[in-house]
């Protein structure tokens, strides 16, 4: 019996946020519309659980709604992707037995906004290190002391999910993660987004200066380096599986832009006949096909073995670096393939396949990179190198 997969977005929400999507990207500004529309749509409590108030979608649901998002609007797409990151991992955790996040899951059932606040200038070492200082309390909480970057969602987060580094005993370092609230001072969002593409995420650099997670919100404190920890595996899987949705969906719309500008432009050499019938076209629409095709199915079917608890044993990190990798680039891919068939109109600045080309390019930056992915896919299968 074929199962019955949820959405959350109908499409005329979905158009209403692909009409206004060039402004954000034209003026640089956050589509605060856009948020109002999910918020009304119950979207970013997708991975709330209905006793939390929530519509308690699995990995897989959200991965397919992300695609559609995205191919309406990509900066916006990955903009709340960072809330469902947060909240996702939290839901991930719970339904398999842990409660420490669980407050994550209820506040963002109340309205609350998470970002996702982790990357740092010069820290390749990513998750698995920190420039942050993080300073323990008498009463157990943390005030946090460092710069983030790309913290999307920064005009309008409410909590922060972040971490740092407490050397207070340096023969036993910690990564301590916890969430901070705007509300309680400490953060400041530079005015500083003006990029390339994805405009509308207004991922702007925060600065924490004595930030504060009180004691219940710190849900973690690990050794620095790769962890078993089960957060760290499902920071990994929501993280990776959402980020490629998003780039999925760009790749999606740049195929559907493609095939319109093939059935509407004329070509000469084949006497007026749409560049439809060029065989040469044809088989540039059809390799991008390919390529779109592939990583909409590894999207999903990654998405559903997380949500049924497949047993990929020591090889999960590597499939999930991996479908990050593989998405991206063939996001760029299909989006080069759709602007050669869509010819130099796309080249000017207001046409939709050039924001998505200067969209796809940003995946290039998200963790997990070549250099990281390639190393984890070798350990997979070769082990470790030697010391």
């Amino acid at each position: 019996m074929p199962r019955t997969l949820r959405s959350l977005l109908t499409d005329d929400l979905l158009n209403r946020i692909h009409e206004r999507a060039p402004g954000h990207d034209r003026d640089n500004t956050f589509p605060h519309d856009d948020l109002a529309d999910l918020v009304a749509a119950g979207y970013l409590t997708a991975f709330v659980p209905e006793r939390l108030g929530g519509a308690g979608l699995s990995l897989e649901e959200v991965a397919r709604d992300q695609v559609r998002l995205a191919a309406a609007a990509p900066a916006t797409a990955l903009a709340v992707n960072m809330h469902l990151v947060v909240t996702g991992l939290a839901a991930l955790l719970v339904a398999r037995g842990d409660d420490s996040v669980e407050f994550v899951l209820a506040e963002a059932g109340a309205g609350e906004i998470f970002a996702f606040g982790n990357s740092e200038a010069g820290n390749d070492l990513v998750m698995f290190g920190s420039r942050t200082r993080a300073e323990r309390q008498a009463d157990g909480s943390y005030r946090y002391f460092g710069t983030k970057i790309f913290t999307s969602l920064s005009p309008v987060w409410t909590r922060l999910a972040t971490f740092g580094l407490d050397e207070s005993d340096p023969q036993n370092p910690r990564l301590v993660h916890g969430v901070v609230s705007r509300g309680d001072g400490g953060v400041e969002s530079l005015d500083d987004w003006d990029t390339v593409g994805m405009r509308a995420t207004q991922s702007a650099t925060t600065v924490l200066d004595g930030a504060l997670a009180p004691a219940h919100r710190v849900y973690r404190s690990l050794p620095p380096g790769p962890s078993a920890d089960p957060f760290i595996f499902a920071l990994f899987a929501v993280f990776e599986v959402l980020l490629a949705a998003v780039y999925t969906g760009i790749g999606r719309r740049a195929i559907e832009l493609g095939v319109a500008a093939a059935q509407r432009r004329t070509s000469l050499k084949y006497d007026g006949r749409a560049y439809a019938q060029d065989p040469d076209i044809r088989w540039r629409i059809a390799d991008a096909v390919l390529a779109q095709d592939g990583a909409e199915l590894q999207v999903f079917a990654l998405a559903r073995d997380v949500d049924e608890q497949v047993d990929h044993g020591a090889r999960w990190f590597a499939q999930l670096v991996g479908l990050k990798v593989r998405a991206t680039e063939s996001a760029r891919v299909v989006v080069d393939d759709a602007l050669r068939v869509s010819g130099g109109g796309s080249y000017f600045s207001g046409n939709e396949l050039g924001r998505l080309y200067r969209d796809v390019l940003a995946g290039i930056f998200h963790p997990s990179d070549d250099e990281s992915a390639h190393a984890t896919i070798a350990a997979s299968v070769l082990g470790a190198p030697e010391a």
